[in-house]
């Protein structure tokens, strides 16, 4: 098995090297400006502005004529025509290989905002056979085995007993914070405690341009 480096960007951006290739994970407006340059192939798991920047998207394929992107159709629709064969349309259920990752999508539709506000679609990304998984914004729970969770940890659709709930369930190995913008470094150890005490998985945090080898 190949080592494979994480690196967290701001929000819930996240940048995965494995054998000389670079996938990234929702390089939205709330990250780096250059959160998506370098990359061989790009996975955005919705359309709301913090996960999706069509301006990062189109730097990115400009600047590397072999970068492709993954997403679902909502998305693709906003970007496709510009560079026809290098956008791919996924829903729940598909298996692809970008940039030499195997990646898994589950999930259909985004967590609930409030009752008045319409759901829209939703992917998680599981990649190398549960090595990674990303859910964007959902609690949603693959079928299979996950080492290292990239976690929601802040939301306006979550409170943090669903939080600490949802890694109960998904069981992985480690939870890594992502989707912590709107998190105050006040409150960060608020969360720190009580998703580490009562998750019962090993909880952690990187800062951005941080990274680890997993």
């Amino acid at each position: 098995m190949s080592p494979m480096k994480l690196t967290k960007k701001s929000h819930a951006c996240v940048r995965l090297e494995k054998d000389g290739r670079t996938l990234v994970l929702d390089p939205g407006g709330f990250s780096e400006k250059d959160a998506a340059l370098g990359a061989d192939a790009i996975l955005v798991t919705h359309e709301h502005p913090d996960h999706f920047n069509e301006e990062r998207l189109r730097a990115a394929l400009d600047a590397d004529p072999a970068a492709e992107i993954w997403t679902l159709r909502s998305v693709a629709e906003k970007i496709s025509a510009a560079f026809p064969g290098r956008v791919h349309t996924v829903g729940h259920g598909d298996t692809f290989t970008a940039a030499g990752f195997d990646v898994q999508v589950h999930g259909e539709l985004h967590a609930v905002i409030h009752p008045d506000i319409p759901r829209i679609t939703n992917v998680g990304y599981l990649i190398d056979g549960g090595r990674v998984f990303h859910p964007g914004d959902a609690l949603t729970v693959p079928d299979q085995a996950v080492e290292t969770l990239m976690l929601p940890v802040m939301a306006p659709w979550s409170k943090i007993s669903e939080v600490i709930d949802y890694v109960r369930e998904v069981k992985p190995q480690r939870a890594y914070d992502i989707h912590d913008a709107l998190l105050t470094d006040l409150a960060r150890p608020i969360y720190d405690n009580q998703i580490g005490a009562l998750g019962g998985v090993e909880h952690l945090r990187l800062a951005p341009g941080e990274s680890t080898a997993l």
